[in-house]
């Protein structure tokens, strides 16, 4: 069966559009509670990002749960991956995140953790998506589910992310936090100062509507400018839920998700405890996968999104992967993406390895890329069309073995981005801006 509502990364769009309405996020709250209270009585937490809707989705999925005669854990604002813990450690049958990621604050979105802080299964899914076919009802008042607010639950994150790197001490570190006026903003200052570091953040004042805002992980024009200004050692931003993570090291120059990927495997690699090789994406940099092999680690490619490289991990039973964007898995200390968990990986491999960002970054050859974002306002197949299959080839036959081509729906956004990937930058611009004119044309 196709899944009708959720996506790669759950249910997405514009608020007030469907399906990201009042009506509907209580229907899937209630929903969400008919399925797992037919394994018994259970209790789901719910926590969200800093933008203005998560109030009123908050109140919907709690009503909806309640008429199921589900009990509600209330975290209140903390990062997604700060959910998949909590969920995990309160032995909760799920979690729900209302989040729209890196989107902006006119977005939001429903995501679910199962009860060991994974994404829901497949089957879960579908079952979720049959009740809401079905008119929603309301159980009995002296079943209906009864929600309390975890008043700790920052405190207990903020723990858990000190404890994935016990031995990690950062006195004498300056660093700059860009909290991307999202779901970090208290919580990765605390973090990062408990363990001794000096800590200037931006992006932590959170208004509801500037989430994402020319700040954090997809902007990180602020954070090269502040730790430029403050002669930091290095700079770290987040995205609005947490779960991606951007560096910029003493010089302002950007460091990406392939790079702080490169620097965590190598770093497990040399210490014995990778385990196996890694996972990157179809978008993943050629200079990643080369940097990779010539340690002899192992690399493959899933497609893009979190929940593909977490299926190719589990496959080969590997630990570590990620995604160009910054969402990087290590599941040696949490069960999803984790932005503060992987900036603590990479900041133990320069303390454990002596060197610095800015050296790390020249380990690894990045081959230059080209990705442009073409809008689409209707679903249209596009490597369905002729002259984008035509052009692609073209394209392809330019490059020869030199370079890569990759067109791409985003499944969080109504975009598709096309990549083109080449030794020359020059030629990788002027390829990847006449392959996006053919797509626009098509999508016209």
């Amino acid at each position: 069966m196709s899944r009708k509502y959720f996506g790669t990364d759950g249910i997405r769009g514009r608020v007030g559009e469907a399906p990201i309405t009042p009506q509907f996020i209580m229907h899937l709250g209630w929903a969400a509670g008919k399925v797992f209270a037919q394994r018994g009585k259970s209790r789901i937490l719910i926590g969200k990002d800093t933008r203005i809707s998560g109030y009123m989705f908050e109140s919907a999925l709690e009503a909806g749960l309640s008429a199921a005669g589900v009990d509600i854990g209330l975290l209140g604002p903390i990062p997604t991956p700060g959910i998949a813990y909590l969920t995990r450690t309160f032995r909760a049958q799920a979690g729900i995140v209302i989040s729209a990621s890196h989107n902006p604050y006119y977005d939001n979105g429903i995501k679910f953790f199962s009860g060991d802080g994974t994404k829901l299964p497949d089957e879960v899914e579908l079952e979720i998506e049959s009740y809401l076919d079905q008119p929603m009802t309301c159980v009995e008042s002296d079943k209906l589910g009864k929600a309390v607010r975890i008043n700790d639950a920052a405190g207990r994150y903020i723990e858990f992310c000190k404890g994935t790197v016990n031995s990690l001490n950062l006195r004498g570190l300056k660093v700059v936090l860009d909290c991307s006026h999202g779901a970090t903003y208290q919580i990765a200052p605390s973090v990062f100062s408990e363990l001794g570091a000096t800590v200037v953040t931006i992006g932590n004042q959170p208004d509801g509507l500037n989430i994402n805002h020319e700040c954090g992980s997809t902007s990180p024009a602020a954070l090269k400018a502040r730790v430029l200004e403050e002669k930091a050692d290095l700079g770290i931003a987040f995205d609005g839920d947490g779960d991606r993570v951007m560096m910029v090291d003493h010089n302002g120059e950007l460091v990406d998700g392939d790079q702080l990927l490169f620097i965590i495997a190598s770093h497990a690699f040399d210490q014995g405890r990778l385990q196996g090789g890694v996972v990157g994406t179809q978008m993943s940099n050629l200079g990643l996968e080369l940097a990779l092999k010539d340690k002899g680690i192992d690399f493959r490619r899933a497609k893009v999104g979190d929940r593909y490289v977490m299926q190719m991990l589990a496959e080969h039973g590997w630990r570590f992967g990620g995604e160009s964007s910054g969402h990087l898995l290590c599941l040696d200390a949490n069960s999803t993406g984790d932005g503060i968990v992987s900036a603590l990986q990479v900041l133990l491999a320069l303390r454990d390895t002596g060197v610095g960002l800015h050296e790390w970054q020249k380990r690894m050859s990045k081959m230059p890329q080209t990705m442009i974002n073409v809008r689409r306002q209707k679903n249209v197949d596009v490597m369905a069309q002729p002259e984008v299959i035509a052009a692609v080839k073209a394209t392809e036959n330019k490059l020869a073995d030199r370079g890569r081509v990759l067109l791409r729906p985003s499944g969080t956004e109504p975009l598709v981005r096309v990549m083109v990937e080449a030794e020359d930058p020059a030629v990788t611009q002027l390829l990847a801006q006449e392959l996006a004119e053919v797509v626009e044309k098509a999508l016209a």
